[in-house]
């Protein structure tokens, strides 16, 4: 494929540029005025699409808006022509993204008159093809949603009788049972689990269906009665490992229940127990059959918050040679229960998956005591040469030789690094490029956002308690032709490189490190957004469009032109 992932619109007319990124369901809009600044009746940026094939533009809508003339607050979802948006970059996610063809986006610029009176200046218009699969037939990006903690949630499934508890189980152990009461569950569920969660299950439809199919699971969670259901079907063409660690090792763990059905429908010796020298963390799916050559990776739990709640990624490949390091693997596993059997096997050495056209390679953990990965990415992260994007569970957990260059990195002037990361105390911290860090706890994840934002539900289930934030992905430099992407199972952490059973892919691609680097970004503004807000304990105050500004008064963009940190952000992405 060319570079079609990111298109540069072309009307020299228009006063502002308008670039647009490829993510996998969702376009990153970037604008950037080309004059030194926008003059100061500009009020923002009016965006449209059009599906393919459609014969019509929509409007994107805003759910802030301008005061009413008493500065009463405007509640409704407006069109962005009449409440702009006030911001030079902009995530959007089509209702049908799937769609095949081009996505025409036309972004139009916005002005106030001293009286209020809205005007509109040159538009620049984009296609874009949002194909679902990253590359078709060899590889795909699949993402959950994770915004559980969003007016998006509220608006569609949230009312005053149905919630989370009617959606996923309040503990993990209760999953195998718990069936959803909500009346859109069927609905619900799809939206929260995006396309990671049907990745999974078109996998394993996929192997059934094929009745020459051997599949291979090596999992940590599970829970989701969905996936074990179709794991039975497959009866003894399935083997599978399931980590028995302290959580999971007892008869009422949800993963000691569904290994007692999975040995009645496979048999006993289709099913292992292991934890290695600590956890069996993998989540991995292996097909390898006449009509279905793939494998699914990635930091996805197959269970119903690691598909639904937490924000995730699977990587799905495809080929023979391609899936034959997770078949080895998988079979090294089996051999061996400890690190000290496993770490010296070829699986825990780079291997090239074969991809035409697409760098990517894949290691296996634990490896042998001090002989790891862990330094070499970290020393790649000091090597970034414009950005750093970062979204890794357990970060400040763990520490150690990653958690020590992020540090570094982010000090170096120049360098571009969002991130975010779990706190163990219970939430996030959301990591400036100033370098700032801003934590933001669950408790700061619902109620108390200002007008006109409603409540929003934790997603923590009835009891509580979980990890939000489950990726696992550093992007470096996806603006570079050098641009990669880590990603997996592995927590970047020495326990990680010496005792886990992990995956961890590298791709050297620009499409694939795009995909993440906006994934990262939609993460980053969401909690970014909830932890400026409960710092500033605005919940009082409205958030509203700023009007054009009278005489003393600072335009809406002036932060983007003065502040460094903006400024880099701006330039960056247009």
């Amino acid at each position: 494929m060319s570079d079609d992932f990111q298109i540069v619109a072309s009307n020299a007319n228009a006063p502002f540029t308008l670039k647009l990124h490829r993510g996998d369901g969702m376009t990153l809009l970037a604008m950037n005025w080309k004059a030194a600044k926008p003059p100061r009746d500009f009020v923002g940026f009016a965006i449209e699409y059009k599906e393919p094939g459609g014969d019509r533009f929509w409007a994107v809508r805003n759910r802030i808006n301008f005061p009413g003339p008493d500065g009463s607050v405007n509640r409704a979802r407006t069109s962005s022509r009449l409440s702009p948006i006030q911001k030079f970059r902009w995530v959007h996610f089509p209702v049908n993204a799937d769609m095949a063809g081009e996505f025409l986006y036309r972004v139009t610029p916005v002005f106030m008159s001293a009286s209020g009176e809205l005007s509109y200046g040159e538009a620049q218009e984009a296609g874009i093809v949002l194909a679902r699969e990253t590359y078709p037939g060899k590889l795909n990006v699949a993402f959950t949603r994770g915004f559980v903690s969003s007016q998006a949630f509220v608006d569609r499934y949230v009312t005053d009788t149905d919630g989370m508890d009617t959606l996923i189980p309040a503990t993990a152990d209760e999953g195998l049972q718990f069936v959803p009461t909500h009346p859109k569950a069927t609905e619900a569920l799809q939206w929260m689990g995006f396309e990671a969660r049907s990745a999974i299950l078109e996998l394993l439809d996929a192997a059934i269906a094929d009745k020459t199919a051997a599949v291979c699971v090596a999992c940590y969670d599970l829970n989701d009665p969905a996936i074990v259901s179709r794991l039975e079907k497959l009866r003894k063409r399935l083997r599978i490992i399931i980590d028995d660690s302290a959580t999971h090792k007892p008869e009422s763990a949800a993963e000691s229940q569904a290994a007692a059905r999975l040995v009645a429908s496979a048999g006993a010796g289709q099913v292992k127990r292991q934890h290695m020298s600590n956890l069996q963390h993998n989540k991995v799916i292996v097909v390898d059959g006449k009509d279905v050559k793939a494998a699914i990776c990635g930091s996805t739990n197959f269970t119903w918050r690691g598909q639904f709640v937490q924000s995730n990624n699977a990587i799905v490949v495809r080929g023979k040679k391609t899936i034959q390091p997770f078949i080895d693997a998988f079979e090294n596993y089996w051999a061996h229960d400890f690190a000290k059997g496993f770490g010296p096997t070829p699986s825990t050495e780079w291997q090239n998956l074969q991809l035409k056209g697409i760098d990517a390679s894949i290691t296996f953990s634990p490896h042998a005591k001090d002989e790891g990965v862990l330094q070499s990415i970290a020393d790649d992260i000091l090597g970034a040469k414009s950005s750093v994007f970062y979204s890794l569970a357990f970060l400040n957990q763990t520490g150690g030789a990653v958690t020590e260059a992020i540090k570094a990195v982010t000090r170096k002037k120049g360098i571009f690094v969002y991130g975010i990361s779990d706190k163990r105390t219970g939430g996030l911290d959301v990591q400036l490029p100033d370098g700032k860090v801003a934590p933001v706890f669950v408790a700061n994840l619902s109620g108390n956002l200002p007008e006109p934002f409603k409540s929003e539900p934790t997603g923590l289930g009835a009891k509580g308690g979980g990890t939000r934030m489950h990726h696992k992905f550093v992007v470096i430099d996806f603006d570079k032709p050098n641009a990669r992407v880590y990603m997996g199972s592995y927590n970047f952490s020495k326990p990680a490189d010496n005792e886990n059973g992990e995956n961890l892919l590298l791709i050297k691609d620009r499409r694939v490190a795009v995909s993440y680097m906006i994934q990262a970004l939609t993460l980053f503004d969401h909690y970014h957004f909830r932890v400026s807000q409960a710092r500033a304990d605005a919940s009082s105050k409205p958030i509203q469009l700023q009007k054009a500004p009278k005489s003393g008064q600072k335009p809406w963009w002036d932060e983007d032109y003065t502040d460094p940190r903006k400024i880099l952000d701006r330039k960056l992405f247009a």
